[in-house]
């Protein structure tokens, strides 16, 4: 039941919200199942490129080869997220939110299909093809999930919705790692169905999406369909009076109309939108420079290098915080708010990174500090989960209003995915020139974007899209009856960035 508190209702969570945002979030665990899935079978995919060779070429393919086979295997996926999320603005404004959703789909089947016929067909460039086109369908689900879930839910819960991004992030990623053990799927035999496993959750996202509305935001101001974003927003909302909801998706719509089209050059150009989307592009930079990828991918050879027995049970228990700790951050981002938990979250990864280094370069004369280790990798990851892991995605959102918000997520996420890619390819070498002091490096990155994101993000919790952007326009400069942004003591207005 929907509460009153004076004349201010309560935040009311319907059945058919919650339906809908899950249904989103599918796209959210099929990103990161993707991302975890091909680590687990590593040996087995480099001794099938190794089979293919000999029976192609009669001898298999040396050291060094076979390596930049599996290195390319895994790297294109990420090339494939950079096409995949600066498609997203141009799908979105030609489809919509749903349709883009659903389309995208076909991309998960035919991926998945391909990876999952490359080992009876002795092909491993079906495995290199199939990851490419995988990363393209992620791409566009980075962008594609954040931004519906953003748009259909009420702003007093948009914020914890917005974590159901990452947990379903986190989530995949934990299943994969399970589904990769050796007697499940991750066996010599089995590999292929773990790869093509994607498939299962995009037929079900396809026959779940028909019964979700579009975007009431989409429905409204792109294509003018007053009556039906008002029909869609009375399910969404669970009662009959949406006006206020209406009204400001209008008000929105008004100030678009008077904009021309926001193109990707211009977030740059405009002064309103340029201190906006720098912002963006710094949080999605510090989630993935802060060095969890590097944990997430070689976290079974850190465990390894720390003397744990079992290193793969050690890095199932580090998906297990994962996803306990993003549940964490769902309840507490409405309360604490986005800019405090990311502040928690950097600082927190950056003591840990420095603990797990002082931990890896002393475990060979103390035994023990393997322990350490253990707790530091976990703590490291618990840290990202409450701030780095799940704002970067839905805040970019908020800070952008309809307009300029396709081009600003493909913006961010095509940003987000190029330091993924540069991590993936770049730490291997790292850590073999820097050795265990490799995670100082992250050390130092996550010590700037604190201090990045205590000078310069604002707090959006509890404020609407056009409220946000209203502020940012305020503080560039322009005349506007909304105040600017404060700064971290809530005193300080936002100042311009050079």
């Amino acid at each position: 039941m929907e509460r009153m508190e004076g004349d201010k209702p309560k935040k009311k969570v319907t059945f058919y919200l919650l339906y809908c945002v899950a249904t989103a979030v599918i796209g959210s665990l099929q990103f990161g199942y993707n991302t975890g899935v091909i680590n687990a079978p590593e040996q087995k995919l480099r001794r099938f490129f190794q089979n293919v060779s000999m029976e192609r070429y009669g001898e298999p393919f040396s050291s060094g080869t076979n390596t930049m086979v599996w290195s390319f295997a895994v790297a294109i996926f990420s090339v494939g997220g950079m096409v995949g999320s600066f498609s997203v603005g141009v799908m979105v404004t030609k489809f919509g939110r749903r349709k883009s959703m659903l389309i995208s789909n076909f991309l998960a089947v035919l991926g998945g299909g391909l990876m999952g016929i490359s080992s009876v067909s002795k092909s491993f460039e079906l495995v290199i093809v199939g990851r490419l086109i995988i990363g393209v369908f992620c791409g566009l689900c980075t962008g594609l999930t954040p931004m519906y879930v953003g748009e259909i839910s009420p702003t007093a819960v948009r914020g914890a919705f917005g974590t159901l991004h990452q947990l379903g992030v986190v989530i995949g990623i934990l299943v994969a790692q399970i589904f990769g053990l050796e007697f499940l799927l991750g066996s010599d035999t089995l590999w292929p169905v773990l790869l093509a496993l994607t498939v299962l959750p995009a037929i079900v996202q396809s026959i779940m999406l028909p019964f979700c509305p579009e975007s009431p935001r989409y429905l409204l101001i792109v294509l003018n369909q007053e009556e039906e974003a008002r029909k869609a927003l009375v399910r969404l909302r669970g009662v009959d009076d949406v006006s206020d909801d209406i009204q400001e998706m209008k008000e929105e719509g008004m100030k678009m109309a008077m904009e021309k089209k926001v193109t990707i050059p211009e977030l740059f150009r405009s002064p309103n939108y340029r201190q906006p989307i720098i912002i963006a592009i710094v949080l999605q930079l510090s989630q993935q420079l802060s060095g969890i990828n590097a944990v997430f991918y070689y976290s079974t050879g850190i465990f390894d290098t720390a003397g744990v027995t079992q290193p793969i049970y050690a890095t199932i228990g580090a998906g297990v915080v994962n996803t306990v700790f993003t549940v964490v951050s769902l309840f507490l981002v409405e309360r604490a708010g986005r800019r405090t938990l990311h502040l928690i979250g950097l600082g927190g990864m950056a003591i840990f990174a420095l603990i797990m280094t002082i931990s890896l370069v002393l475990v060979k004369t103390t035994p023990s500090l393997s322990y350490l280790a253990i707790v530091a990798v976990f703590g490291f990851v618990a840290s990202f989960e409450m701030g780095p892991g799940p704002i970067p995605w839905f805040i970019v959102a908020e800070l952008f209003s309809q307009g300029p918000r396709p081009a600003a997520m493909a913006v961010s996420g095509f940003s987000n995915w190029t330091a993924n890619f540069l991590v993936g390819l770049g730490f291997p070498k790292l850590e073999e020139l820097c050795g265990p002091y490799v995670f100082i490096i992250f050390t130092v990155l996550l010590i700037l974007f604190f201090i990045f994101t205590y000078l310069r993000v604002p707090e959006t919790r509890g404020r609407t899209f056009d409220d946000i952007s209203q502020g940012f326009a305020a503080s560039a400069g322009k005349p506007s009856t909304e105040p600017a942004p404060l700064s971290p003591t809530d005193k300080v207005p936002m100042m311009n960035l050079p």
